[in-house]
């Protein structure tokens, strides 16, 4: 049975509430952050910029994605150098391809080779880490994100593709592989066991990580005395049968 002490995966969190990922800062088990437009837009987030700065203000020592959100190469290029200069700890996200499907291998390799951290998102298939892992310079630091959850969401098992993807990154000393997107706690254990370096989740998954090796008995009856309290609270009643 797994424990939290017995994870060797750096666990990162996911999410765009300032307050959220404070107190995640706080918690000695939580390695890095994540990031991305969507996350911040329902988070209310209007100034992305003015956002990123004020949380790096605090979050100074732990590895935080920013992504770019330009659809044409050169101003994600633009984007990305600026958000590298934000801070030591930032790496900058670059989607593997744009929203017209092309891939965006010529600016990974360029900014990869000009010393930028990169993680690299939104990754589904084994030629697109192959691709992406062509691009990358062995002597810079990379993340290379592949969104297990949504393959899983298709049918497929994903522990297949991330073992593979392990074996594609392996002559890249300072490239980390990523499990995205994960659906619950258990996938904290799929993405430890296959030996991926990092997993990101939202704050609701990292929450239930004292459920690792919780026994299933306790489970069991903590669950049973759920259902008594909310009924009770509830005031619920059955009136009694009548009797001829």
């Amino acid at each position: 049975m797994k424990t939290v002490s017995g994870l060797k995966i750096k666990l990162f969190a996911d999410g765009a509430d300032k307050q959220g990922m404070l107190e995640m800062y706080k918690n000695p088990m939580i390695q890095g952050f994540t990031t991305n437009p969507t996350i911040m837009r329902k988070a209310g987030i209007t100034d992305y910029q003015a956002f990123a700065l004020d949380v790096l203000e605090t979050i100074k020592d732990k590895s935080i994605s920013f992504e770019v959100f330009a659809d044409e190469f050169n101003e994600m290029e633009e984007q990305a150098r600026q958000i590298a200069s934000w801070s030591n700890n930032v790496m900058v996200k670059i989607p593997v391809t744009n929203t017209k499907g092309e891939f965006a291998g010529k600016l990974i390799k360029k900014l990869s080779d000009d010393g930028i951290a990169l993680n690299i998102t939104a990754i589904l298939t084994l030629d697109q880490i192959q691709a992406v892992a062509d691009c990358l310079s062995p002597n810079t630091p990379a993340i290379v994100s592949v969104f297990a959850g949504r393959i899983a969401d298709t049918g497929i098992d994903p522990v297949p593709v991330m073992q593979e993807a392990l074996s594609i990154l392996k002559h890249l000393p300072k490239a980390q592989l990523l499990w995205a997107s994960p659906r619950e706690l258990l996938n904290v254990v799929q993405a430890n066991d296959v030996g991926c370096h990092i997993i990101t989740a939202t704050h609701d998954i990292l929450n239930k990580l004292n459920l690792l090796g919780k026994d299933l008995v306790d489970y069991s009856l903590d669950t049973v005395k759920m259902f008594y309290r909310d009924a009770q609270a509830a005031g619920f009643q059955i009136a009694a049968l009548e009797t001829a």
